[in-house]
């Protein structure tokens, strides 16, 4: 059972999602606006709020950016924007996954089961160690020689994921179902991410130490010669 907010202002809408999740025995908690979005979030606990793009105080992505300024919540946009560019741009603004309109319950359950997995982690603690990188999934703390990393939700995420694969070419198409819960995208996606990663690593593309791109197959992260 997950702790969800429904953020929908079209009451119909709105009544469905909640019918559904419940009945999945998720318990759920609604409103219809960003702002008193942005009051239960910062109220009560949630393991997942379900955002709505369309809402009428505020647009959902200006809400995306208020919420990542006061909570790592994983957020699924629902939108009827099918717009690629538009999508990849909210991925990177810190929403986990999205669904447009009209969808189906079974297939928002199947992206909110995929978005909590992520999330949780899993139940076994499992430390990773590559050259001066440690992973720690349980704890969700990432060093690099010692030095801990300060690293956004996603940004771990990507880093965890490639290094259960250290040494291992992981192709993007993979990177983006495992960790996006995508089955189809953008590459800037993962170019965006990959750069914030280097940055923090203390590296360049052009002079990779863990991060190594292989050219139209994917990335792999492997320790310093």
């Amino acid at each position: 059972m997950a702790q969800v907010l429904v953020v929908e202002d079209d009451q119909f809408v709105r009544s469905a999602l909640i019918r559904y999740l419940t009945s999945s025995s998720h318990a759920v908690r609604s409103v219809g606006t960003a702002l008193e979005a942005l009051r239960e979030v910062a109220q009560y606990s949630f393991d997942v709020v379900i955002l709505d793009l369309g809402l009428p105080d505020l647009d959902g992505s200006e809400a995306l950016k208020m919420l990542r300024g006061i909570s790592d919540v994983p957020v699924i946009i629902a939108t009827a924007r099918d717009d690629e560019a538009e999508v990849v741009r909210l991925l990177n603004a810190g929403a986990d996954d999205y669904v447009t309109k009209p969808f189906s319950g079974e297939h928002l359950g199947a992206r909110l089961s995929a978005v909590l997995r992520r999330a949780r982690g899993g139940s076994t603690p499992e430390v990773f160690t590559t050259g001066g990188l440690r992973i720690d999934t349980r704890r969700r703390e990432a060093h690099l020689d010692g030095r801990e990393l300060e690293l956004t939700r996603r940004e771990f995420d990507l880093l965890a994921f490639l290094a259960a694969r250290a040494g291992r070419v992981v192709p993007r198409r993979e990177i983006l179902a495992e960790v996006w819960g995508q089955a189809y995208g953008d590459d800037q996606t993962i170019d965006v991410h990959l750069s914030w990663l280097r940055r923090k690593l203390g590296e360049k593309a052009r002079e990779p130490r863990y991060l190594h791109t292989v050219r139209g197959v994917g990335v792999k992260l492997e320790p310093p010669a």
